[in-house]
């Protein structure tokens, strides 16, 4: 599949709505932080410069922007290669500070702007872990350099505004999910009794890579009894990995970033022989998962979209761990409730744990053409778990599947 690209029309209508949005709110500037680490198409410096250097963007609204970076390998001076191969910057002025949340300062009291009027995206951070965004002691500097500027936090509205994509960015997400299912279809055939969990990994993460998409992790878990998420242990703890045995299964959730657009699958394969919970929990998933797809549509709520998927979990008894559906790129902590049950689990009594019911922001949320989701329903009964699903666009009459793959669960020898 041809890899699409973004051209100088997509960073003018992203300029233009950043400035639209500035305009409604009476600013004289915006910054752009570094976002979310643990999602990297939350980066929001990199929405407006379409470069990762994990700096500042600094646009006033009637002059050109300035990308703030700490280094001048990893931002100027790479920038200048790419150029010279034919690819010219989205932001032409890079400036080196050290640390770059000095550039915040300078570009202000050289604009004239110290005591304006200045929007911030990445104050607020929302979502799974909220990684990143403004360190404390950075914000601190800029308040004590800069105490005449009015600073106003507008990551949401900002955020609201990104989630309608733009033709190019329909195309990015395509390409995306296609190497989602390159990286499923690399996973299940990794995926057998016998293998250690790091070969599972390491093919399904250099399958992205060698289609050009980035992936910062997997998220997998193995074995059975198994209701955990997160990293395998050994990517951090110094253990044996794991090897799969006779009856286990593989929950991973895949990641894949291209040009800021993200997609994301939950894949459960489960080894001969496959216990009849596991088969009755996948029914249920894929219930859940087709009333998604019948319902999905520009005019509904996402709120409503997540109760009706929740609605066959708990009748059949389950509890869920993972969010049912989330919005992608950005995630910007737009997703159903978690843990919903947890508390009522006879195995996990005593523990404290409760349930993460969802936002009122979650639940007013009004689908719209162009809007990304992932769908993923869960469902778990005691210490038994499956997990399915993948990326959707929501179209001008309903939805659309981007990948396949992982909307079922898979068997293996």
């Amino acid at each position: 599949m041809e890899k699409p690209t973004l051209s100088f029309k997509e960073r003018d209508r992203r300029f233009k709505l950043a400035r639209d949005l500035m305009k409604e709110k009476g600013l004289d500037c915006l910054i752009a932080g570094p976002g979310n680490t643990y999602y990297s198409p939350d980066y929001f410096d990199a929405w407006f410069s379409n470069d990762n250097a994990t700096g500042y963007v600094i646009m006033p609204l009637n002059s050109e922007p300035v990308y703030s970076v700490w280094s001048p390998m990893h931002g100027t001076l790479r920038m200048l290669a790419n150029k010279r191969r034919g690819i010219p910057p989205w932001i032409e002025d890079y400036r080196v500070f050290v640390p770059c949340i000095k550039g915040i300062v300078d570009v202000l009291r050289e604009r004239g702007l110290s005591s304006g009027q200045i929007g911030v995206i990445g104050l607020n951070l929302q979502g799974p872990g909220a990684i990143g965004g403004i360190a404390y002691g950075s914000w601190c500097y800029v308040l004590k350099e800069l105490p005449n500027a009015n600073f106003v936090d507008i990551t949401r509205p900002f955020i609201e505004r990104c989630r309608v994509k733009s033709e190019e960015e329909v195309a990015l997400a395509r390409y995306v999910c296609y190497v989602g299912e390159l990286c499923c279809k690399a996973m299940l055939k990794a995926t057998k009794s016998g293998v250690s969990e790091t070969k599972i990994y390491a093919t399904t993460m250099a399958t992205a890579f060698e289609n050009a998409a980035m992936s910062l992790h997997v998220i997998m878990q193995t074995g059975i009894n198994n209701v955990g998420w997160g990293l395998p242990m050994w990517t951090y703890q110094a253990q044996e990995p794991p090897v799969l045995g006779k009856g286990d299964a593989v929950l991973a959730e895949l990641f894949q970033d291209y040009g800021g657009i993200e997609a994301q699958e939950q894949m459960t394969i489960v080894t001969k022989p496959v216990a009849s919970i596991t088969r009755e929990l996948d029914d249920i998933c894929r219930r859940s998962y087709d009333i998604a797809l019948k319902i999905m549509r520009p005019g509904i709520t996402f709120g409503e979209v997540c109760d009706a998927m929740e609605k066959p979990v708990i009748e059949a008894g389950c509890w869920y761990t993972t969010p049912l559906a989330h919005t992608l790129s950005p995630h910007g902590g737009i997703n159903s409730g978690t843990n919903i049950g947890i508390d009522k689990v006879p195995e996990f009594q005593g523990m404290g744990f409760t349930e993460n019911k969802m936002t009122d922001a979650s639940r007013q949320l009004m689908l719209k053409p162009n809007m990304l989701f992932e769908v993923q329903p869960c469902a778990c009964r005691g210490l038994n778990h499956v997990n399915i699903g993948g990326t959707v666009l929501i179209t001008e009459n309903g939805v659309e599947e981007l990948n396949k793959i992982a909307t079922e669960m898979h068997i293996v020898d």
